[in-house]
C-alpha cells in the first residue's frame, strides 16, 4: 500500500512539473526582451551615490567639555552633509555642542572652517555655513525629495565616517518609516526612520538617502551591532533647517505637561477613549498646573482642535502642537476628567534653556554648573534656581575635602550662591586675597540635607593654570 502510494505521488508530480514548465516556456519570450539596465540593482545605487557623494563632509569640531572636575578640549568627528549651493550644511546638535571652533573636510579633500549658525537639541539638528563668496565656484549639494515619503521596505544608504573612515557607505532598508522612541525630555518632537543600514559612531549628521539620491533622512542614533539605527525623516530636518536659517535657534512653549498615548504597548495601559490624550502628570510652578490640570486628566482640544493620540506614534504632533502655542496669550484647553468635561485656560511660557552654564574652579579642582530642570530634574526639585558640582578631579582639593558631583552649592565664603556668576565672583575674589588663610568654607545640599565643608586648597594641583 505504501509502494502504490508512493508511485501515484510520483506521477501527480511529473504531470504538475509538465504543466509548470510549459508555462514557463510560454512566457520564456517577454522575459528575455526585458532590458537588464532594469535588472542592475548596482547600477542604481552607483547612480545613488554618485548624486550625494560630492556633497558629503567630514566634520571635525574642537569641543570645550568639563570632565572629571576640569575644563578640557578635544577634536571629536562626526559627518555632514551640504544641502545648498552657497555652502549650507546640515549636521547633528550633538556632533557640533560645545564646540569652539570647527573645520571641516570636503569631497575634494579640502579643509574649510565652517561657522555655526544655529542649532537645536530637541530635534538634535544644527545648521552650518560653509565659507563662500559672491562669485566663488557653488558647492556640490544634495536635495531633499518631492515625491511620497518612505515605506518599510525601501532600500536605503546611510553615508558618513564611521569611527572615523571617511565618504563610507551602507546599505540597508527601511526597517519602520514611523517609529516613536520619545522619552520623557528627549526625542519627542517627531517619529523616525528605523532602518538596519549600518549607524555608527562617526555616521552622525551624515545623509540617509533613497535609491534616488535624495536625502530622505538625517543619521542620528544607531546601537552597535544590533541591526537598529535611526535618522530623522526629511521633513522634519527642513522645517528645522528653515527656522535656524532665519532665527539661529527653534523657541518652544512651555506648558508643563506629561502625555502618553491612550493605548501604550510598553506600559501596559489602555485607558477606555476614543480620543484625545493621557496626561500623566503635571510639572510644579508649571503653566498647566496654574491652570487647575490634573494627571489623569485627558486632553480633547488644544485651541479647539481635536487631540488624536491613541497610539505612541501619534505623540510628536501633539507635542509640537503644543510647542508651538502663541507664547503669553492664554490657549483654551478641553479636558475630560471622570465622567465630566472641563474647559481651562493655560498662559503657555517659554521653555527656555535646556542645559545651563558651566564654569571650572580650575583651583579647587571642580566644575560646577546652573541646575536646569530639563538635564537635572531631581536637583531642580529639590532647588529651581541654584548651582550644583558638576564633578570633581582626583586628586584634588575639593576631591580631599569630601565635595561629590550633584553636591548643590548654598554658600561659599558664607556668601549666598544663587548664579553662575555669583561662583564666578566669589572664586576671583577668594584667590586674590593673597593675605587669606588658604581655607574656604563651602555650604552645600546633599540628597536634601545641608552640610559645612571647609576646603584646603593649599596644594597647587595645577600650577601654572590661572
Amino acid at each position: 500500500m505504501i509502494k502504490l502510494m508512493c508511485k501515484t505521488r510520483w506521477v501527480w508530480l511529473l504531470l504538475m512539473l509538465g504543466l509548470i514548465l510549459s508555462v514557463a516556456g510560454g512566457r520564456s519570450g517577454p522575459i528575455q526582451e526585458k532590458p537588464t539596465e532594469m535588472l542592475d540593482f548596482r547600477k542604481i545605487i552607483h547612480q545613488a551615490k554618485e548624486e550625494v557623494f560630492p556633497a558629503l563632509i567630514f566634520v571635525k569640531p574642537i569641543v570645550e567639555e568639563f570632565i572629571s572636575g576640569e575644563k578640557k578640549q578635544q577634536e571629536v568627528f562626526g559627518s555632514g552633509v551640504i544641502v545648498s549651493e552657497d555652502g549650507f550644511a546640515v549636521t547633528n546638535w550633538h556632533v557640533v555642542d560645545k564646540a569652539v571652533r570647527i573645520n571641516c573636510v570636503l569631497y575634494d579633500k579640502r579643509q574649510v572652517e565652517v561657522e555655526l549658525l544655529g542649532s537645536d537639541r530637541d530635534t538634535d539638528l544644527a545648521l552650518l555655513k560653509l565659507p563662500y563668496h559672491q562669485g566663488d565656484k557653488p558647492y556640490p549639494y544634495a536635495k531633499f525629495p518631492r515625491g511620497a515619503g518612505l515605506s518599510e521596505g525601501d532600500f536605503v544608504m546611510t553615508l558618513g565616517s564611521p569611527f572615523g573612515f571617511q565618504r563610507s557607505i551602507s546599505l540597508g532598508i527601511v526597517s519602520n518609516a514611523q517609529r516613536y522612541i520619545g522619552f520623557e525630555t528627549e526625542y519627542k518632537y517627531n517619529t523616525w526612520i528605523q532602518t538596519d543600514a549600518a549607524i555608527n559612531p562617526g555616521n552622525s549628521g551624515g545623509p540617509l538617502i533613497n535609491t534616488e539620491g535624495e536625502i530622505v533622512g538625517i543619521n542620528t542614533l544607531g546601537i552597535d551591532g544590533s541591526g537598529l539605527g535611526f535618522s530623522i525623516p526629511a521633513e522634519v530636518v527642513q522645517l528645522t533647517v528653515a527656522r535656524l536659517e532665519q532665527e539661529g535657534k527653534v523657541e518652544r512653549a512651555y506648558t508643563g505637561l506629561r502625555l502618553q498615548a491612550l493605548h501604550d504597548f510598553h506600559s501596559n495601559t489602555f485607558v477606555d477613549s476614543e480620543h484625545g490624550v493621557l496626561i500623566t502628570g503635571v510639572e510644579d510652578n508649571s503653566p498647566a498646573a496654574a491652570a487647575g490640570i490634573r494627571a489623569g486628566d485627558i486632553l480633547l482640544e488644544v485651541a479647539g482642535v481635536a487631540v488624536e493620540g491613541q497610539y505612541a506614534e501619534m505623540l510628536p504632533a501633539i507635542w509640537c502642537r503644543l510647542a508651538d502655542l502663541p507664547l503669553d496669550q492664554e490657549v483654551e484647553m478641553k479636558l475630560a476628567r471622570g465622567s465630566m468635561t472641563v474647559n481651562v485656560a493655560v498662559l503657555p511660557e517659554t521653555k527656555g534653556k535646556l542645559e545651563g552654564e558651566d564654569f571650572d574652579c580650575r583651583r579647587w579642582n571642580m566644575t560646577v554648573k546652573e541646575i536646569n530642570k530639563y538635564r537635572t530634574p531631581r536637583l531642580f526639585y529639590l532647588k529651581p534656581e541654584g548651582v550644583y558640582i558638576q564633578g570633581v578631579k582626583y586628586p584634588g582639593n575639593a576631591a580631599s575635602a569630601g565635595l561629590y558631583a550633584q553636591d548643590i552649592i548654598l554658600k561659599i565664603d558664607n556668601q549666598a550662591v544663587e548664579t553662575i556668576e555669583d561662583v564666578k565672583q566669589l572664586y576671583q575674589k577668594i584667590l586674590k586675597d593673597e593675605k587669606r588663610q588658604k581655607k574656604v568654607m563651602v555650604e552645600i545640599m546633599r540628597s536634601g540635607l545641608r552640610k559645612w565643608i571647609v576646603m584646603d586648597y593649599t596644594r597647587d594641583y595645577d600650577k601654572g593654570k590661572p
